[in-house]
């Protein structure tokens, strides 16, 4: 086994930092590969009275990511397409609208923001590390670190991956925990250092 077999392993006896980003790109590599290379119809699939599709968990995770690594992290507000979303009306807005998204738009959606979030937190990481204080904060004023946030992305991305796993047997069968050895998400590109 080599790591760019499996790049999505995280190290078998690494820092704190290194398990936890780790522990996120397994998961994160895991639900890419559970939604990836589907048609509209794959993406819109539904199970029993559940109305979450593979389509609306990749415009979901990626409105997740955004928010973490911009105005959870920083402050920074959120661009397109979230500001244009009617939250108001609509508060499951990127689960919803997914259905009217082509799959390759919520390929690219999904890819482009993981890699600003990877790029983002790789930034933070190296200005202050886990420990840091964030933009986010309680209503006491009792800010957060970048840890919790890092955690919370993991117990978000570890939901919506079995929701995932579920959903991708019901389109085609595909199941298994991790992907096959050499995987890369159909609409990506190689990832870099790998």
């Amino acid at each position: 086994m080599t790591n760019s077999d499996y790049w999505w392993e995280p190290p078998l006896a690494g820092t704190e930092a290194e398990h936890l980003v780790g522990a996120l790109d397994r998961l994160r590599a895991t639900f890419r590969w559970k939604a990836d290379d589907l048609d509209a119809a794959g993406l819109q699939t539904r199970i029993g009275a559940s109305s979450l599709t593979l389509g609306g968990l990749l415009k979901h995770l990626a409105h997740v990511e955004e928010q973490i690594f911009s105005s959870k992290l920083s402050g920074a507000p959120l661009g397109a397409p979230w500001n244009a979303g009617d939250w108001d009306t609509d508060p499951d807005w990127d689960f919803n609208s997914a259905a009217k998204d082509t799959p390759d738009d919520l390929y690219a959606l999904w890819d482009a923001t993981v890699e600003r979030s990877r790029a983002r937190l790789d930034a933070a990481m190296a200005a202050g590390g886990l420990d840091q204080l964030v933009h986010l904060a309680f209503s006491d004023g009792r800010h957060v670190s970048l840890r919790r946030l890092l955690c919370d992305l993991i117990e978000e991305y570890g939901r919506h991956t079995g929701q995932a796993d579920l959903l991708r047997e019901a389109v085609d069968g595909r199941v298994g925990e991790d992907p096959p050895a050499g995987w890369q998400a159909k609409s990506n590109r190689p990832r870099v250092g790998s």
